[in-house]
């Protein structure tokens, strides 16, 4: 089934002019994702500046707080506006997130803010390297259900080894802290290194 999904979604990007399409794995964790550069539907809007995207985690309870029974899967959907900042390699971005997940029985839903970097390395080779990172946090206020804050960060390190298609190799911790009968838990969902492949369109 998650094999399907994962299909799915990658089919689903490419019919619609994708612009990226990313997936990232490690022994444990399967994660997808897609961005739509808005620039190319939208005159208005310059082209690799805004962003929108969808993200989908099968996280696995040997990187997580949760149980093994407990722990399902993380979905997001995103937007980004990014921009080069011009002669040295610099891209910044800032970005909103909505994402859920849940255990048993409670339910953890958030709308992050956040910002993005990415930094093309100064090295004279054939072969572009980028090193790249994010962080996103939502307090109480942009919270949902069972959810008191949110927090993640990534970093990454990548390699253009063809026209467009990247090698990653990347760190990422997502915690999802809830607020239940007045208690705070905090509890992490994933944490873990993970080695990927993204293409461009």
């Amino acid at each position: 089934m998650l094999k399907k999904i994962a299909l799915l979604m990658v089919a689903t990007a490419s019919a619609f002019a994708m612009h990226g399409v990313d997936i990232n794995i490690n022994s444990k964790d399967l994660e997808v994702g897609a961005k739509l550069d808005m620039g190319q539907f939208n005159y208005n809007v310059e082209p690799n500046t805004v962003f929108v995207g969808v993200r989908f985690l099968k996280g696995d309870a040997s990187h997580s707080d949760y149980h093994e029974d407990y722990i399902k899967d993380f979905y997001e959907m995103n937007f980004l506006m990014k921009r080069a900042v011009e002669n040295t390699g610099l891209t910044l971005g800032l970005g909103l997130k909505l994402n859920h997940t849940e255990n048993d029985t409670n339910k953890f839903t958030s709308v992050p803010l956040g910002i993005e970097a990415n930094y093309k390395l100064p090295i004279d080779s054939a072969i572009p390297f980028y090193l790249g990172g994010s962080l996103y946090y939502a307090p109480e206020v942009l919270t949902m259900n069972e959810a008191n804050n949110f927090l993640e960060y990534r970093v990454h390190f990548e390699a253009e080894l063809i026209k467009n298609g990247f090698v990653t190799l990347g760190y990422r911790n997502i915690d999802t802290n809830y607020e239940v009968g007045g208690r705070n838990y905090d509890v992490k969902y994933n944490k873990s290194a993970y080695l990927g492949f993204k293409f461009l369109f």
